[in-house]
C-alpha cells in the first residue's frame, strides 16, 4: 500500500511516499511560505501519487482533541499566516482519504519507538533542539495529548548565575527554547552552533540548560529512553556533557541502574537520524488507516 507523509515544519514542508513497512520510497520538500503558496504544491504532489492515507506531523501548537470543532487546526502559532489553519481537514477533504494528525515531535517520538532508538519501549521521549525545542512524549503505549499536547520545550528553567542573555522566547524569559535553541545560540554568541564547536564555554552553558530540562522530564515522565535530536545535537560533544550533568542534577535520588551506570544507553541520539519526523508522519498515516497497532 502507499501512504503519504508530511512533516510540516516552520522552515520547510517535507513530503514523502512510503509503504506499510515504514520504507520511504520518494521524498520532496517545499519552503514553508503562506498556506496559499505552499499547500497547492503539497496537494499536487500527493494528488498524483494514489495514496491510501496521509499522516501529518505538524509544527504547532495544534488542536488534537477529536471532539473539538477545530480538531486538526494549527492554532496560536507565531507563524501568523498559519494561525487557525485547518491543516488536517484541508487534506482530508481534498484527497478523500484518512488523515492522521499530531505534532511533529510526537511523530518523531513514534518513529523512534517503532523503528528507532526507543524500539520496544512503552514510555519514551524525543527531544529536538534546533530552530526551536520540542518534546514528543510516548507514554504507556500511546502518544501523549491531554488538555492540549506537550509543550515541554517551554519548560521554565533556572538561569545560570552570571548569564545576562535576555532569552529569545517572546513568551518566557527563562524557558528552555528561549535560552538554548539555535536562534538563542546565534543571538547570544554571534555565530550559529555549527561555527562554535571549539568554544567550550558555549557547550558548558548549553548542556547545563538542557540537562536541567532532561532531569525534570525524567522525574516527571519516567521515560525508558531519552532521545535527543535536532541540529544543535549534531554537536556530539553535547551527549557526554548532558549525561554527566543529568546525573549530577538527579543526585542519586533515583536508585536505578540505568541512570546511575548506563547513561550512554539511556540518553541517546535518534537511530533514524533526521528521518525520525518523516517516518513518524508515515506511521501516523498507517495508524489512521488502521494498519498500526500502537496508538
Amino acid at each position: 500500500m502507499k501512504i503519504g507523509a508530511l512533516e510540516a515544519g516552520g522552515t520547510k514542508m517535507v513530503c514523502a511516499i512510503g509503504d506499510e513497512n515504514g520504507k520511504i520510497e520518494k521524498r520532496v520538500s517545499y519552503p514553508t511560505q503562506t498556506p496559499q503558496e505552499t499547500i497547492p504544491q503539497i496537494m499536487e504532489f500527493f494528488g498524483n501519487e494514489g495514496i491510501q492515507a496521509l499522516g501529518i506531523g505538524c509544527f504547532g501548537p495544534v488542536e488534537l482533541n477529536r471532539k473539538s470543532p477545530v480538531y486538526g487546526y494549527i492554532t496560536s502559532t507565531p507563524k501568523l499566516a498559519w494561525a487557525n489553519y485547518p491543516m488536517a481537514g484541508t487534506f482530508a477533504k481534498a484527497l478523500g482519504i484518512p488523515v492522521g494528525f499530531d505534532t511533529d515531535v510526537n511523530g518523531a517520538a513514534l518513529g523512534e519507538v517503532v523503528y528507532g532508538a526507543a524500539k520496544g519501549c512503552d514510555t519514551a521521549i524525543y527531544i529536538t533542539v534546533g530552530t526551536g525545542v520540542g518534546v514528543g512524549v510516548y507514554a504507556n503505549g500511546a502518544l501523549l495529548h491531554g488538555l492540549v499536547h506537550p509543550e515541554a520545550g517551554h519548560m521554565l528553567i533556572t538561569r545560570r548565575h552570571g548569564d545576562t542573555y535576555r532569552g529569545k522566547c517572546p513568551y518566557h524569559e527563562n524557558c528552555l527554547e528561549g535560552l538554548a535553541a539555535g536562534p538563542a545560540i546565534m543571538e547570544r554568541w554571534g555565530k550559529p552552533a555549527a561555527e562554535l564547536a571549539d568554544r567550550k564555554e558555549v557547550w558548558e552553558l548549553e548542556s547545563d540548560y538542557l540537562a536541567q530540562a532532561v532531569a525534570n522530564y525524567i522525574l516527571t515522565l519516567s521515560p525508558q529512553k531519552v532521545v535527543l535530536g535536532g541540529g544543535v545535537m549534531h554537536q556530539e560533544q553535547m551527549f557526554p556533557l548532558v549525561r554527566k550533568k543529568v546525573q549530577e542534577k538527579l543526585n542519586s535520588y533515583l536508585q536505578n541502574d540505568t541512570i546511575q551506570n548506563h547513561m550512554e544507553e539511556y540518553i541517546i541520539p535518534p537511530a533514524l537520524g533526521d528521518n525520525a519526523g518523516i517516518t513518524g508522519a508515515l506511521l501516523l498515516g498507517l495508524q489512521e488507516f488502521g494498519k498500526l497497532a500502537v496508538r
